[in-house]
């Protein structure tokens, strides 16, 4: 479920737009897309995610950043929750048992409890230093990634100061997939720039 790139949306960073980045996403075969909005209100949210979510719908899983009550009114895949924001166990409960939810881990010990509690999927990093995410905290660096891989089962999705120039670290440390934002949504052709990363789980 988790491999290659993994899209995230910024709005602030796109040359072209939401909408124009997921359809070139999905075209490109990417096959997770995660919606994250953390300035805009829960009306608009719902219903541009509403929008996006029809260009995902059968070709990649649509997961949103944080917001469950936008997951739920839109019947979103999932949700992904970071450190500081809903628990795990409250969006579950919220969610239900069959949809996905992925959690953000900066250390091993987050890692496990995470896998333990029943999360789908793992986000480690920051990676590397990065100005996309301004709470984003200190690099990890790949090494965390490794030692993750070999302490957990379920998918790890690496983010955080991704580029073409350090992908190759990541995948080869065992990241499932990568997150590079800004090395995509701020070029003028988003769909190039998504088959450049893909090359390296080819």
């Amino acid at each position: 479920m988790i491999k290659g790139y993994y899209f995230i949306t910024d709005v602030d960073l796109s040359k072209n737009g939401n909408l124009s980045d997921i359809k070139n996403a999905v075209e490109t075969g990417v096959k997770v897309i995660q919606y994250r909005n953390k300035l805009d209100n829960t009306e608009h949210m719902i219903e541009e995610t509403r929008g996006l979510k029809k260009i995902c719908r059968g070709k990649a899983t649509f997961i949103i950043n944080d917001i469950v009550d936008v997951a739920l009114s839109v019947d979103a895949d999932g949700v992904h929750v970071g450190q500081g924001d809903i628990p795990y166990e409250t969006a579950r409960k919220l969610l239900g048992k069959d949809k996905i939810i992925g959690v953000t881990v900066r250390d091993l010990k987050q890692a496990m409890a995470a896998e333990k509690n029943g999360a789908d999927y793992l986000s480690v990093g920051p990676v590397f230093s990065t100005t996309t995410k301004k709470d984003a905290g200190k690099p990890c660096g790949v090494a965390l990634i490794r030692e993750i891989k070999k302490n957990c089962k379920i998918p790890v999705t690496a983010i955080g100061g991704i580029d073409l120039d350090n992908v190759r670290e990541v995948v080869d440390a065992g990241a499932d997939a990568v997150c590079a934002i800004s090395a995509v949504v701020t070029k003028d052709d988003v769909k190039e720039e998504i088959e450049k990363f893909q090359k390296f789980f080819d």
